[in-house]
């Protein structure tokens, strides 16, 4: 027989319905922990811990003195962290998928060779990715691999792995290096990504290490109006 639920998740699951099922949209105010306590029979602390791990995990926002609020949950990646995109959206409740464009390999022009730290000419995987949200364009990835430390790269179904998944299995990352810009997409990027080529982007060029290992460089551009990227920091005190 399965247990029931610890009640401040039974409270987490009430408000999350609300929200995914659209009844509350972003920016609705949602019941003051007051009145969920009062509808569940639970104590003040058991509602406020419901509502803590909803604002820790993104769907809701404190605002000082007027109350919690249903966050506007664009789709958004660490800066400090690499996720599977494949996993970020499903963790928001929506459906994955993918359409490849490209996989190949390639000679390394003197950008790629540059950033991946190879020669330039060196023989090098290409991938080229559009990751969707509900259907709905969410990245354009642009990736090259280095042979020598992921062989199989080009043998992988991107239909079922992400290229994340595919590095992360052969050679765990260690170090991650992220530069971030505002741009304007060229008319091919605009295409797939279903947006007009005025419309504002996120750029990210992402390289990652295994070790001393170079292994990636990406180019992964995002439309601005589906997207925005986190950083945050703990520091401990003196």
């Amino acid at each position: 027989m399965a247990s029931t639920p610890p009640l401040y998740q039974q409270i987490q699951q009430h408000l999350l319905d609300k929200i995914t099922s659209g009844e509350w949209p972003a920016h609705h105010q949602i019941p003051p922990e007051e009145q969920l306590a009062r509808d569940f029979q639970v104590s003040r602390m058991t509602a406020n811990k419901a509502i803590r791990d909803l604002v820790q995990k993104g769907y809701l926002t404190r605002q000082s003195g007027l109350g919690t609020f249903v966050t506007d949950r664009k789709a958004e990646s660490s800066l400090v962290e690499v996720y599977n995109i494949a996993e970020e959206v499903r963790s928001r409740g929506h459906r994955y998928g993918n359409e490849v464009l490209t996989c190949e390999a390639i000679d390394a022009d003197d950008e790629v060779a540059l950033r991946l730290g190879v020669r330039l000419g060196s023989r090098v995987f290409h991938t080229l990715i559009l990751h969707l949200e509900n259907d709905v364009p969410l990245q354009l990835e642009r990736r090259f691999v280095n042979p020598r430390w992921v062989p199989d790269y080009l043998d992988t179904d991107f239909s079922r792995h992400t290229p994340n998944e595919v590095l992360v299995a052969a050679c765990p990352i260690t170090d991650v290096e992220h530069i971030v810009e505002a741009v304007l997409p060229d008319h091919q990027a605009a295409e797939w990504l279903a947006i007009d080529t005025v419309s504002p982007c996120l750029s990210m060029i992402r390289r990652t290490w295994s070790g001393e290992h170079l292994i990636s460089y990406a180019r992964l551009l995002h439309p601005g109006e589906r997207y925005k990227l986190r950083s945050s920091m703990h520091r401990a005190p003196n």
